[in-house]
């Protein structure tokens, strides 16, 4: 499954994704309209396969029409993560869509279970973008199968068959992939910032809440975000106080964004950044993952 990647992965990419056998998925960004939700559930439901919606939950308190519009557009799943969702998930459920959270504890899959979700994601602290950074990938899905009933996937690091096999290997039912997908040329991602992306090592991503300070999110202080390490995180890392009333420091940021100025705007991808060599096709990506039935296929008697 593509994870749904808000400011990269919208309607093209979801819907190659799903042509190519996987579910891809919308990332629905904060300020989104109810317009562009509708537009881009068009695009990626054209092709008629299945596909996914994701929500942030801090954001819809302030900006209902994204829900809204997933509501009307129903699509097959929908995550809603990160912030109050448990409010969203029978209205989503009546509606026939799968609901799913993304959670980094096993305590929040407990939540999760409890408040009627039909899928958890073990979201491992390797992951890109947003996230706990308490607990990685693998100790988190095997605590997680262990305490809850429902299904679950896996996500972090996981970037190629082998990294799919190893999950499935561990019973989780799928994986939730974003960072090997970002190579792709369906992204919405300009031609710098894949440069970039390809270029990166495994090494080069740093955690914390530098860029949502600086750009003024109110995403919940316990969900930071992995992007690839740069000058900008660098001079603010451990001044978070400071950043947050230096108005300045803001405006450096919107202007780098807007030119594409990457030393100082982020680009969020995971640990598994150094796969990451070539662009490819959505296509391409998933026929790759593929391969974890022939690494499976070696245990089985």
């Amino acid at each position: 499954m593509g994870a749904p990647m808000a400011g990269v992965g919208a309607g093209h990419l979801a819907a190659a994704v799903s042509e190519a056998g996987g579910l891809g998925m919308v990332g629905v960004p904060a300020a989104a309209s109810a317009q562009w939700v509708t537009e881009q559930a068009v695009v990626a439901g054209a092709g008629g396969r299945p596909y996914g919606v994701g929500l942030m939950a801090w954001a819809l308190r302030d900006n209902a029409a994204p829900f809204e519009a997933v509501l009307a557009a129903r699509p097959d799943l929908v995550s809603v993560s990160y912030g109050p969702y448990a409010g969203y998930v029978e209205s989503l459920r009546q509606a026939g869509s799968t609901v799913v959270t993304q959670v980094g504890t096993t305590d929040e899959a407990r939540a999760a279970e409890q408040a009627g979700v039909d899928v958890v994601v073990a979201r491992g602290s390797e992951a890109g973008g947003h996230g706990r950074n308490d607990v990685a990938t693998l100790p988190l899905l095997q605590s997680v199968l262990e305490a809850v009933r429902i299904p679950v996937l896996a996500a972090g690091g996981i970037a190629t068959a082998r990294g799919l096999a190893a999950v499935l290997a561990a019973g989780a039912d799928g994986a939730w992939v974003g960072t090997a997908f970002m190579g792709c040329v369906e992204t919405t991602i300009s031609s710098e910032a894949r440069r970039r992306l390809l270029a990166a090592g495994e090494t080069d991503t740093s955690y914390g809440r530098v860029f949502d300070i600086a750009q003024r999110l109110a995403w919940p202080p316990e969900y930071g975000g992995r992007a690839l390490r740069n000058a900008f995180f660098d001079r603010w890392a451990g001044r978070e106080e400071e950043l947050a009333s230096d108005d300045d420091a803001c405006a450096t940021l919107d202007d780098a964004r807007r030119e594409g100025d990457f030393d100082t705007a982020c680009i969020y991808a995971g640990q598994a950044v150094g796969m990451v060599r070539r662009q490819r096709t959505a296509a391409d990506v998933v026929a790759d993952f593929a391969g974890a039935k022939r690494l499976l296929s070696r245990f089985t008697m």
